[in-house]
């Protein structure tokens, strides 16, 4: 089981915050429920060299505060102060618009808005907040930051665990496997859906739930969306609203499919992927260990995936990612276009030497195709 020494996780994003930071520029945190960022906030002020406000949009009185657009109450509320930090602001009203003032008229002050759907805070932020704003997305904690930690014995002695339970901090710090059970089916229960089911006029609200679960079960296949809407018998443009809103809520990923428009390529379908193994395992209740389970391949794919992408994130690799398939069924995994090259990527659990399939290195010959596995898996994603 895990046992990390020191509670407190140091965070990339933390990082990339503090050499940001100034006046004129806002700084918004998005990420899921329970992934750390209060606590990231927390820790942050605690070595903030100046004055601060920590607000939280949830509380009606600071609802009110950040709705006035009025120029003369922000100058006086926020005088002398260095740093406004407000959390959970997509509860408030027009944050952007009165972010927006507040940057425009009260000088040498930071700021930091934080939340945990990005469903309100993204559009409220994005057109008043234009050239204005820095965007931070934290994931659950990364590989490359438990690094930090343990060596590699320890590293790669708990990767099972961190296929079947994910990397959540709580789930990580806890050392019991039946406690990281119920948190897992707490934030699946009790926090996943909040934002989605707050969405007024949303229709077939269990639907969501049944359409995680078919995507639980197709992680690192093609999806159909005519097959989920038949499935789940809502109409297909209904299945496409629920995927984006899953996004933008921090529980799936799309992985679109790579082409430069050869016949025989699949561009039509997307790959879904879930932010953490360990919240796609309690959507299908599936906690047993490795050796009694049959979806091995997914869970692998599913996490040096989502490890990747918190290294392109955190280490701000510029990447356009895609998989890439043929109607013959020839597939690679994973796709990096970075600076005009492309780098494929196969993503094995087993000891099986791949090669790139023959359509491939026949029109890409630039490419270097490479395999990873469970010997080389820490320097694709740490």
């Amino acid at each position: 089981m895990n046992n990390l020494e020191n509670k407190f996780i140091e965070r990339e994003v933390a990082s990339h915050i503090k050499d940001r930071l100034k006046p004129g520029r806002v700084a918004v945190l998005y990420g899921p429920r329970r992934v750390g960022k209060t606590i990231l906030i927390n820790e942050f002020l605690k070595n903030f060299n100046g004055k601060y406000k920590l607000y939280n949009g949830e509380d009606i009185e600071t609802q009110k505060m950040f709705t006035s657009q009025s120029v003369e109450k922000y100058k006086s509320l926020l005088k002398g102060i260095d740093l406004l930090v407000i959390d959970e602001a997509q509860k408030i009203k027009n944050i952007g618009l009165n972010l927006k003032i507040i940057v425009d008229h009260v000088k040498n002050l930071n700021i930091i808005a934080s939340g945990s759907s990005s469903f309100d805070l993204a559009q409220q932020v994005g057109e008043p907040l234009v050239g204005r704003k820095w965007n931070y997305t934290l994931f659950p904690v990364a590989q490359l930051e438990l690094q930090k930690k343990e060596d590699i014995i320890k590293t790669k002695s708990l990767l099972e665990e961190r296929l079947i339970y994910g990397s959540y901090p709580e789930v990580l710090m806890s050392e019991n496997y039946s406690y990281k059970k119920d948190i897992l089916n707490e934030i699946v229960s009790s926090y996943l859906f909040k934002d989605l089911v707050e969405i007024e006029g949303l229709r077939y609200k269990n639907r969501i739930v049944d359409l995680l679960r078919l995507l639980a079960f197709q992680v690192g296949e093609e999806v159909s969306l005519n097959e989920l809407a038949n499935t789940l018998n809502i109409a297909k443009e209904t299945v496409k609203n629920y995927l984006s809103m899953l996004e933008k809520a921090f529980v799936i990923i799309e992985l679109s499919g790579f082409s430069r428009n050869l016949r025989k390529e699949v561009t039509k379908k997307s790959k879904y992927y879930f932010y953490d193994n360990g919240v796609r395992n309690a959507i299908i209740r599936q906690y047993n260990p490795l050796e009694q389970r049959n979806d091995i391949g997914s869970l692998w794919e599913n996490y040096i995936v989502l490890e990747r992408m918190k290294k392109q994130a955190y280490r701000e690799i510029h990447s356009n990612n895609y998989f890439w398939r043929t109607y013959e069924r020839k597939e690679i995994d994973w796709i990096e276009e970075r600076e005009g090259k492309l780098f494929p990527y196969e993503i094995k659990w087993g000891d099986k030497i791949s090669k790139a399939p023959k359509d491939f290195v026949e029109n890409y010959k630039e490419a270097e195709f490479t395999i990873i596995n469970k010997e080389n898996y820490l320097d694709f994603i740490t």
